[in-house]
């Protein structure tokens, strides 16, 4: 399993739009479920800082996640265009790829 981590620092006054967008229902997942090879997203919210939140994306393998985006570079810029307005900043904190057996599991 290849996870992919993002920290983002929401607007003030648009962290609802911003979970939306980057919930199990939004446009980010949708994207990402044209691959047969994402699993799943999850969204955290840092309890003690409110405009915190965690992206965890989580993808067969590191060549199944750079495939996706070389393939769907144009759709994955016009997506991140449209939904940056909704944050101050975003970091990717890195890739990690799962050590051991067995699926990751929370």
């Amino acid at each position: 399993m290849f996870l992919v981590l993002w920290e983002f620092e929401v607007k003030r006054g648009d962290e609802s739009r911003f979970e939306k967008v980057y919930g199990p229902q939004g446009p980010w997942v949708q994207l990402f479920q044209s691959d047969t090879h994402f699993r799943q997203t999850q969204l955290l919210k840092d309890p003690s800082r409110s405009r915190i939140y965690f992206t965890l994306d989580f993808w067969d393998s590191e060549d199944d996640y750079q495939l996706f985006k070389q393939g769907n570079q144009e759709a994955y810029d016009s997506l991140d265009q449209t939904t940056e307005k909704l944050t101050i900043r975003d970091c990717n904190l890195g890739c990690f790829q799962q050590l051991g057996p067995g699926p990751l599991s929370f």
